[in-house]
């Protein structure tokens, strides 16, 4: 019988935010499976590191950080193959995600290409907004609001337009669109509502007023904002 392939969710960093279904199976695991980028240490591997047993067969799958999708799209299919052959063989494959698996996870490439032939199950862990959240101590929705989660590299005009219509707002992805994102919060006349979230939960964790935010930005890094009342109070 074939083996089952199991998506975990890590959240956005500190290990004590594994939930227990994720520690149980990392713990069990026998192979494992992560990305990394460009060849760089896995923040996934990092994450659940306390986790993984010293005999384990970990399948590495080294992502190009490059603009044109095709690098990319060839590692995960090399990735995909790879847990493929474990899967055939009756071994079980835990795949390390930081974050959710399906929240801007690089899981979904894998699921994509490997749903359907083989069992999956996916385990949810913390998002990077949900911590981010709490980090900053911002209730983002409540009622009736509308959450409008936005990636960096959107272009000015549709990042505005988006921001406008919802209640709330988590930019992802800021790294070196910060520039850009602040004169659009600006436009809005936002940025005074605006919390700059950097590495959440982590040792090296910033959250600071956007306008005390640093001139650059590491990929993990949101910035959050609340434009309505709050009507918990």
């Amino acid at each position: 019988m074939s083996g089952r392939l199991y998506g975990v969710g890590l959240g956005p960093g500190d290990p004590e935010l594994v939930t227990l279904k994720a520690a149980r199976l990392i713990g069990a695991a026998r192979v494992i499976a992560y990305p990394t980028l460009a060849g760089a240490e896995s923040f996934a591997r990092r994450i659940a590191a306390g986790l993984i047993a010293p005999d384990v067969r970990e399948i590495v799958m080294d992502v190009p950080m490059v603009v044109e999708r095709g690098p990319a799209q060839a590692a995960y299919d090399a990735g995909a193959e790879a847990i493929a052959e474990a899967l055939a063989a009756g071994e079980d494959v835990v795949c390390l995600c930081e974050g959710d698996p399906f929240f801007y996870g690089s899981f979904m490439y894998l699921f994509a290409r490997l749903e359907g032939r083989f069992a999956v199950e996916i385990v949810p862990g913390v998002t990077s907004v949900s911590a981010s959240s709490a980090r900053a101590r911002l209730p983002l929705v409540a009622r009736n609001e509308r959450l409008e989660v936005i990636p960096g590299p959107l272009p000015e005009a549709e990042m505005a337009a988006r921001i406008a219509a919802a209640d709330s707002v988590a930019i992802m992805k800021v790294g070196r669109h910060l520039a850009k994102i602040r004169a659009v919060l600006a436009g809005l006349g936002l940025e005074g509502r605006a919390v700059y979230v950097e590495r959440a939960t982590l040792p090296e964790e910033v959250v600071v007023p956007l306008c005390d935010a640093p001139e650059t930005a590491p990929y993990f890094s949101m910035i959050l904002v609340r434009k309505g009342n709050d009507p918990w109070l």
